[in-house]
């Protein structure tokens, strides 16, 4: 390994107390930055998060660059050159200097950063634990001294600990602890993928294109991202058997491409609900009336109807309505989708 001075430890120490201390996503970045400005003395520096949706990148701080080239920064055109670069496969910190491929082949120097006045440049790959691509931190100088090898060396040693730094489903995973026995758990994107969240394994009622992901899509942009409903257990021997499904907002420094934090976990009380009044109360709160619960659900009304009665007693309510109100602030039912029809 290699031995680095007392003054690169201290910079290594300072940016693992950044990681580890308080604040937002954007604080902890910003306070980097500060930190690694006194190892490469850069006129401009980034860290940015990539939108694995949209194929752009999401700076969470970024100082120095001009319109044109923070503009390119954000492009997809920017992160296939990454991608061809390597950035998002191997770890390694790498100069211009560096690059597998001559710098007079790389659109992003030789039309924006070399005419804004860089001449030296810095990039490396931020990953997970796990080995999820985060995003890329990058900087830029405008002498050919700096970075120095010894920089480059230390700041790729220290990317592990600034990705843990700036990844934003930290706090998404602290938001998940106060769901009592989660068993699994999710990150939901805008456009429909999934996210490991920390912590917690995944489970196949919440894999990509299930229906019980398809619920949540549909419902976050009513709820804000908040409530939760049962799904029927297959995979149970047990009559009747449910889980429950926890849908969580979005702290405000969580990327726009991170919709909702999904959990499962034991149903927990039913109030003596069977499977299929758990399927009228996810009608009755949709506001469905009898007559049409009974033609998607193929029984009869009066049939439907005395599932009612029998409903509004372990609800302790005296109305439709009332039970329909307390099933959904309770998430004592299950959406039409889900249901065995």
């Amino acid at each position: 390994m290699r031995e680095f001075p007392d003054r690169d430890l201290e910079t290594a120490s300072e940016v693992g107390q950044i990681a580890s201390g308080q604040g937002g996503v954007e604080q902890r970045a910003g306070a980097i930055l500060d930190t690694l400005h006194r190892l490469v003395p850069f006129r401009a520096a980034v860290i940015f998060l990539l939108d694995p949706d949209r194929r752009e990148a999401m700076p969470i701080s970024s100082r120095g660059y001009d319109r044109a080239v923070s503009e390119y920064m954000s492009s997809s055109a920017n992160i296939a050159e990454i991608e061809l670069l390597g950035l998002t496969r191997h770890r390694a910190a790498m100069r211009v200097r560096d690059l597998p491929v001559p710098a007079e082949r790389v659109r992003g120097w030789v039309e924006y950063l070399r005419p804004a006045g860089f001449r030296e440049g810095l990039a490396v790959g931020l990953f997970t634990p796990e080995g999820r691509h985060l995003g890329i931190l990058g900087l830029n100088t405008d002498t050919e001294r700096h970075p120095t090898e010894s920089a480059r060396e230390l700041i790729g040693a220290l990317a592990p600990t600034i990705a843990k730094a700036v990844d934003p489903t930290r706090s998404l995973a602290g938001m998940a602890r106060i769901v009592n026995a989660a068993r699994a758990g999710i990150l939901l994107t805008r456009g429909g993928n999934t996210l490991p969240l920390i912590g917690l394994p995944g489970h196949r009622l919440l894999g990509v294109g299930s229906s019980v992901l398809a619920v949540v899509a549909r419902q976050v942009p009513v709820s804000g991202g908040y409530g939760s409903f049962l799904c029927p257990d297959a995979a149970d021997d047990t009559v009747d058997s449910h889980v429950r499904i926890t849908v969580l907002p979005c702290p405000p420094d969580t990327p726009q491409h991170v919709n909702a934090v999904v959990l499962l976990s034991r149903a927990g009380d039913l109030h003596g609900l069977t499977g299929r009044e758990l399927e009228i109360l996810g009608l009755m709160v949709e506001g469905w009336p009898n007559r049409r619960i009974a033609a998607v659900l193929f029984i009869a009304p009066r049939t439907v109807a005395a599932h009612v009665e029998h409903i509004l007693p372990k609800l302790d309510v005296s109305t439709r309505t009332l039970a329909a109100v307390r099933a959904l602030r309770l998430g004592l039912y299950v959406p039409l989708p889900l249901a065995a029809v």
